[in-house]
């Protein structure tokens, strides 16, 4: 999904091809893990972003728990009717699609939950379903 498999500098040009990488917070939080209140301070941007999306039959894949909860509430969706697990497929109205994947890391990925043949497994999908 981007012009070069690694990105070394800022200037080093890649680019990202039918891609686009937000957050659910726009601060980075102690420890890097945002509380509630500040997903939710954030959560009106990022509902802006996927009123952007909402044509063409996006793919967004939440990395984690805290981006698919953050997706349901900037889209005004029940997470009971949602519920998180790896590689499962959630569609959120107006042919927008919410995929869900571990997020990637250091704890997932070195204890094993999340491998990268899962990695790539949730990847692969994500373009399928995009058509690509």
């Amino acid at each position: 999904m981007a012009s070069a498999a690694v990105s070394k500098t800022s200037d080093d040009g890649l680019r990202l091809k039918d891609c686009r990488i937000t957050n659910a917070v726009k601060c980075l939080p102690p420890e890097n893990k945002p509380t509630g209140a500040e997903v939710a301070l954030c959560n009106p941007f990022l509902s802006e972003e996927i009123a952007g999306l909402r044509t063409g039959g996006a793919v967004i894949l939440a990395l984690g728990g805290v981006a698919h909860r953050a997706v349901l509430k900037a889209l005004g969706l029940p997470l009971k009717d949602h519920p998180f697990a790896h590689d499962r497929l959630h569609a959120v109205g107006d042919g927008l699609k919410l995929l869900d994947s571990y997020h990637c890391s250091r704890y997932n990925t070195q204890t094993g939950r999340l491998t990268r043949e899962m990695f790539l497994g949730v990847m692969t999908r994500a373009r399928t379903l995009m058509g690509n």
